[in-house]
């Protein structure tokens, strides 16, 4: 363990947030204090496995805790990020940020107030594919991306864009750096009351458009983004940890010369990662990679997607 690590807790314990609580518990940059859910049978059962105290009201961390992650259903996430950062607790919300933009622009602006790191769970920004091919992918003309997955009840408290395609947002508007010109789209519930599969198509103001589909009713699981560009077209398969860059041949040369590239990705853990870089935000008080700015960013586009489903 470090000399001073960080003490720390998870607000919401369920399927998430107890990935949090353990990775917190492993880093020896971090003292959890505590786990927090109104479940208390969950808390409990967390805290148990853990080691560590189980509490059911959040304001219980008020004075312990130097930094926390929100993990609780996304519409109560505004009122436990906005207790904690009045209390001058930095905060890790899972995305999305908020359910509501106006919520989500009052956390932003009292983060700033307060001078309290407010970070937002895009986890596929420390994805290893993500990583190691962020400095390749320059001015993009044209990206496809497809994010499928079966059914599951968790995360069905909002749309699928809302719950799978702002991933794939936040990557795209952090990799073509240009604001939004339009949006078409289209959603269709399948399984529950909210679209839960969508397709978009963004185009931004420096020209770059963006097809983006996300389903979570699919037989299959695929991960996949296509990024085509003038020297280059990158594909990125995230579940199979593989990439491919086709290479434009030099001037003169035929179509013959295109340079293949493929590029095997270390499998990673995303999750330790971002909680490893919240952690040293809080000590450094550094910019966070993906802070309330960005987190507002991407949810601003996909509130102007889910208002057309």
């Amino acid at each position: 363990m470090t000399e001073n690590p960080t003490p720390a807790a998870v607000i919401g314990v369920g399927y998430l947030g107890k990935f949090h609580a353990e990775k917190y518990a492993a880093s020896p940059k971090a003292n959890l204090v505590a786990v927090v859910d109104a479940d208390e049978k969950r808390a409990r059962e967390i805290g148990a496995r853990l080691g560590v105290p189980a509490l059911t009201d959040y304001h219980e961390l008020f004075g312990k805790v130097r930094c926390a992650s929100v993990a609780v259903p996304t519409r109560f996430h505004f009122q436990v990020a906005r207790d904690c950062i009045e209390a001058g607790i930095d905060v890790l919300v899972e995305k999305p940020l908020t359910a509501d933009i106006v919520e989500a622009r009052e956390l932003v602006r009292a983060a700033k107030a307060k001078a309290v790191i407010l970070q937002v769970g895009h986890l596929e920004r420390f994805n290893p594919a993500i990583r190691r091919l962020e400095n390749v992918i320059r001015e993009p003309k044209f990206v496809e991306c497809h994010r499928l997955a079966p059914f599951v009840e968790r995360g069905t408290d909002v749309d699928v864009v809302l719950d799978l395609m702002i991933h794939d947002i936040d990557v795209i508007a952090s990799l073509v750096r240009s604001p939004l010109e339009r949006v078409e789209a289209v959603g269709v519930p399948v399984l529950t009351d909210k679209p839960d599969i969508a397709n978009a198509r963004i185009k931004f103001t420096n020209g770059c458009i963006a097809n983006v589909t996300s389903s979570r009713v699919s037989i299959k699981r695929e991960r996949k983004i296509r990024f085509f560009q003038p020297d280059a077209y990158i594909s990125i398969d995230y579940d199979q940890h593989r990439a491919q860059i086709y290479h434009k041949p030099a001037p003169g040369a035929g179509w013959l010369d295109i340079r293949a590239e493929n590029i095997e990705i270390k499998e990673g853990d995303a999750l330790a990662d971002e909680i490893d870089s919240f952690l040293d935000c809080v000590q450094t008080r550094a910019l966070p990679l993906v802070g309330g700015t960005e987190g507002l960013r991407a949810l601003e586009i996909a509130s102007i997607i889910s208002s057309q489903l």
